[in-house]
């Protein structure tokens, strides 16, 4: 007998982009099971008008919230999608097939990003491998927020799959600047509590780095202009996570 899927994702305010989210699981998933940590705009509306679970849990962090959503799942494999993310047609087929005969414990796929309406192919943003199906027994979330990992248990080994996971990352340039400042704030916030520090020297320095790798080394220039407001963009999302840091110990 085929194992049952059950899909989880986490949200909070995802009015824009949750229904395509949901409408991409449809396919593959057995249950949808979305936790939200009590979002004020539609995205409760919406997910409330498919066959889903619908659970509200005050938000404690990403990597938190995600493990909650591992928890509720009652499934024994487990596909957890991001509300800004979507299956591919060629990943849901992939998906359906690979659980007919499953020869792994978890099993990775690319993630393409479309950003501001254009999907990006370089800046280190692609295939950006993400592990996200995996025997609910097998893996749980990892990492130093905002940056979730799921970690496997027992060092079990990890398959791949066809077709791509699709990230609508930002619709404009305002998006991006929004949430480099809540993402900083976040991040700093956790180095602060690890008695990181960093000198003016070091954080300019790791600004340029960042600036040379997405653009140069990664080839974000063969993305043209959207590669260069990328690897821009991300240079000031580094200054700013460090701004934010020093200024804690100030």
């Amino acid at each position: 007998m085929q194992p049952k899927l059950s899909a989880v994702i986490i949200t909070f305010n995802e009015e824009r982009n949750i229904q395509r989210c949901i409408e991409s699981l449809l396919p593959v998933a057995d249950e949808i099971i979305v936790v939200d940590s009590f979002s004020t705009d539609r995205t409760e509306e919406i997910c409330k008008s498919y066959d889903l679970q619908f659970i509200k849990h005050a938000f404690e962090g990403h990597i938190e919230q995600k493990n909650v959503a591992l928890l509720k799942a009652n499934h024994e494999w487990i596909l957890s999608v991001d509300a800004d993310e979507a299956l591919s047609e060629t990943l849901q087929k992939a998906i359906t097939k690979t659980l007919e005969a499953p020869q792994f414990d978890a099993y990775s796929m690319n993630r393409l990003t479309n950003y501001c309406g254009k999907w990006v192919k370089y800046c280190g943003w692609y295939p950006d491998t993400k592990v996200r199906l995996v025997k609910k027994n097998k893996a749980h979330w990892t990492g130093t927020n905002p940056h979730d990992k799921l970690e496997l248990k027992d060092k079990s080994q990890v398959g791949s799959l066809q077709g791509d996971l699709l990230h609508y990352s930002y619709y404009s340039k305002e998006d991006h600047f929004k949430q480099i400042e809540y993402f900083g704030s976040i991040s700093a916030k956790e180095l602060f509590l690890k008695g990181k520090k960093i000198s003016v020297f070091l954080l300019y320095l790791k600004v340029a780095t960042q600036f040379f790798k997405s653009y140069l080394v990664k080839l974000g220039f063969l993305d043209g202009k959207t590669g260069w407001h990328i690897s821009s963009r991300s240079a000031y999302a580094t200054l700013r996570k460090y701004q934010i840091l020093r200024k804690m110990y100030q």
